[in-house]
């Protein structure tokens, strides 16, 4: 069970009222909770004060999502996914061990990750490029083991994938509570959602990889400037799936257990309460989310940032959430689209054509398969 302790009367519900659920309209919004000044309730660190000198964050006003097609179908529980130069795109088929290239409509096999070994949650996971490709040909790979979850960096050239090199083991692997999402961040270091392995403790141990975001560089050392020199930037978590920039603030996407999802702004060192906590808590010395999700509503996998908005994708939720959010702080009311009408939401990716590209998982073994499932959807945003 998780501990809270709430203030009194400042938890109010959220309901958002729609017409209907059609492509370009909001769904209701049911369970998110908020404080009555619409930020949620929790410690002062889980929202810094805004830099001297500067002004509040402001909200740049609600988006509009289309669903504007399919971009491909018939790939088999996509997982990672990550934009090369060229605009196409490489996605990680979770079971298989498979990396696909997607470009003009076609999926195209380009190689598969030695060792994956699928389960309920692990497979073939996050796949991250490098920042500085095609200089540096690397392509980073996420993938549960026999034994562990491990990062690899491999050769992408000419369509095809090579030299595969473990960067990292030793990240605690389960049926279930992987992580598995890379992101790299605007200082070049690749940043690593994981999970508790479902062994709780893991999470508060500071020397686990297991339930923190890492900060590692290319090579799986440590990156500089991380709490004890230690590889983790961030602990407390119990699955993190989901991990986006806005510029230098980094938020994470995380399960819950049986209450509450939660959205963070991640912070150097700061501890997110797990498994004390569970969703907005106000426990001292443990930093609250900036949004939290009963897990109907949510069960939360990849994130991305866009127009000042994180969006969010929901696997038992069915549905991609937009959260307007500015400087680690949330600037308004989360809205949801898409209820219900494409099945299980996994990732959500920023494409260079300004566009979401979102892909669906409904052939993970929980989900109601579809004619052309699972196929990545491509999302224009308006205002």
């Amino acid at each position: 069970m998780a501990v809270r302790r709430r203030t009194a009367g400042l938890l109010v519900a959220v309901g958002l009222l729609a017409a209907g659920c059609s492509d370009g309209e909001a769904a209701p919004a049911p369970s998110v909770s908020v404080t009555s000044s619409g930020t949620p309730a929790g410690t002062p660190s889980a929202r810094p004060s805004s830099p001297a000198g500067s002004s509040a964050p402001q909200p740049q006003g609600p988006v509009k999502l289309q669903v504007a097609g399919t971009v491909a179908t018939g790939i088999q529980v996509p997982w990672g996914l990550a934009f090369l130069p060229d605009r196409s795109a490489l996605v990680a088929e979770r079971d298989s061990g498979k990396v696909k290239r997607v470009a003009g409509g076609q999926a195209t096999e380009v190689g598969t990750v030695d060792g994956v070994d699928a389960s309920s949650e692990g497979g073939l996971l996050g796949m991250a490029v490098d920042p500085q490709y095609p200089q540096r040909p690397y392509v980073y790979v996420y993938f549960s083991t026999s034994q562990d979850n491990r990062i690899a960096r491999m050769t992408y050239r000419n369509n095809r994938l090579s030299g595969q090199q473990t960067i990292l083991d030793g990240i605690p692997m389960a049926a279930v509570h992987n992580g598995g999402r890379l992101r790299f961040g605007a200082d070049g270091f690749l940043y690593v959602g994981t999970g508790d392995g479902r062994d709780e403790p893991t999470s508060q141990d500071d020397n686990s990889l297991g339930g923190k975001v890492l900060r590692i560089t290319t090579d799986g050392r440590p990156a500089p400037g991380n709490p004890g020199g230690r590889a983790w930037f961030s602990k407390g978590h119990r699955n993190v799936q989901g991990l986006a920039f806005d510029g230098n603030q980094l938020y994470a996407a995380e399960f819950g257990q049986n209450t509450w999802d939660e959205l963070n702004a991640i912070t150097s060192g700061a501890n997110y309460g797990w498994p004390a906590a569970e969703g907005i808590s106000n426990l001292d010395g443990m930093v609250d989310p900036i949004a939290q999700w009963n897990t109907d509503d949510a069960s939360p996998s990849g994130i991305a940032f866009a127009q000042g908005h994180v969006f969010m994708a929901g696997l038992r939720g069915e549905r991609l959430w937009a959260i307007p959010v500015a400087g680690g702080r949330r600037t308004g009311d989360p809205v949801p689209f898409f209820t219900n009408q494409y099945g299980r939401l996994r990732t959500v990716e920023a494409a260079p054509d300004g566009s979401l590209w979102v892909t669906t998982s409904n052939t993970d073994g929980r989900g109601e398969v579809r004619d052309g499932d699972d196929r990545i959807l491509r999302v224009t945003i308006s205002r």
